[in-house]
């Protein structure tokens, strides 16, 4: 950290956390959250999820912060922010468009509706629109099995979705 850090310490542990020099309130409810875990390194999980609840997205600052407070290498929260899938080291866009990729889902035609989106909104899997208005991602398996190809749009699972009615669904979201 650089020289505005400020020391903080932790009163239960007497372990010493670092104020994050912006002066952001975010930083405060997590070092909250990390005070609760005590400082242990084993609590990574649940305080990079609490991170990305307050921020969104866990950017290299966020995660840089992590790893000094918890006294882990930098590499170590990195590695576990990129292993899994439900975290984002990107911002995520004001609508979501999920396509599940499922044996089913694939079987009814996932692909063919997933390579649609993709040029239809000018982005492929995994990225956001540039207005961050949607952010488009797939998934392995939603367990809607049944009513294939299924998409998740902003949460809700819509079922035997055609390439046509997804482009419908997101052509207000996109400009």
């Amino acid at each position: 950290m650089d020289s505005t850090s400020v020391k903080v310490k932790g009163k239960a542990t007497g372990v010493t956390a670092t104020a994050h020099p912006s002066g952001d309130k975010r930083f405060k409810v997590l070092d909250v959250t990390m005070k609760r875990h005590r400082y242990q390194q084993d609590a990574l999980i649940e305080i990079l999820h609490k991170a990305q609840e307050l921020f969104g997205y866990l950017e290299d600052d966020l995660l840089l912060y992590v790893a000094h407070s918890l006294k882990l290498p930098q590499s170590k929260v990195y590695g576990v922010a990129t292993f899994y899938h439900l975290f984002s080291l990107k911002p995520k866009g004001v609508h979501t468009c999920v396509v599940c990729t499922g044996t089913a889902c694939y079987v009814k035609g996932a692909q063919t509706l997933l390579a649609t989106v993709e040029k239809f909104a000018n982005i492929h899997a995994g990225e956001t629109t540039p207005d961050n208005q949607l952010s488009l991602t797939t998934a392995r398996c939603i367990g809607a099995c049944g009513i294939a190809p299924a998409v998740v749009f902003d949460g809700k699972v819509a079922s035997q979705v055609t390439p046509e009615a997804a482009c419908d669904r997101i052509k207000d979201w996109i400009s």
